[in-house]
């Protein structure tokens, strides 16, 4: 590898290609997957959105950003993972009962679901998650996060509507490796939730 001066005449290193992304997700269970396709196979034609959807098996609502890496970093996934185990919370419901876009970037504006009262689970274990995983160093807890699962991506923005309420119950939450510009993620540990006393 070569380096070249800047301006300056001081060393710039080429930067790594960041591949591998972490991150903390809910995820539906196979039959409300599917509900939450067709809602969207319905919008998506309702608003005539052209956006490619995301495969029903990658629907997830993030909950912890954890980084992105040049290459998966074993460390940091062990010390996230031992993190997560930590956390103590009871199985809940969340249901999402609003679709709308987000501003994204210029013709790439995500088409979400999103929810009311029924995403207040999601914010307590987003927060609890948050906090620890900000104490110990990887990530910074976001404190104006909005629970929502991304259908798909469109240059179309639409305005927040009220859709059919559709949700599951949350027994567990995963930890995400997702490869960038790949459509594709491995779920590399689940950590479940306490049933109801």
């Amino acid at each position: 590898m070569f380096l070249q001066l800047s301006g300056g005449g001081r060393e710039v290193r080429p930067q790594r290609q960041l591949t591998d992304r972490l991150l903390f997700a809910a995820i539906p269970d196979a039959g409300s997957a599917s509900s939450v396709a067709e809602l969207r196979q319905k919008l998506r034609a309702k608003h005539r959105l052209r956006g490619k959807p995301i495969a029903t098996e990658r629907l997830h609502v993030t909950l912890h950003h954890v980084g992105d890496f040049a290459t998966l970093p074993g460390g940091i996934v062990a010390r996230a993972g031992a993190i997560a185990s930590s956390i103590s919370m009871r199985t809940f419901k969340v249901e999402f009962n609003g679709a709308l876009s987000f501003h994204g970037r210029p013709g790439n504006s995500p088409f979400v679901l999103q929810g009311d009262e029924g995403v207040i689970g999601l914010v307590i274990l987003q927060h609890r998650l948050g906090r620890l995983m900000e104490n110990a160093g990887l990530g910074r807890a976001d404190p104006h996060y909005t629970p929502h699962m991304t259908l798909l991506y469109d240059d179309r923005v639409v305005a927040d509507e009220a859709v059919r309420p559709i949700g599951w119950a949350v027994h567990e939450f995963v930890l995400v490796h997702s490869l960038l510009g790949r459509s594709r993620y491995n779920v590399l540990a689940r950590f479940p939730l306490r049933a109801q006393a």
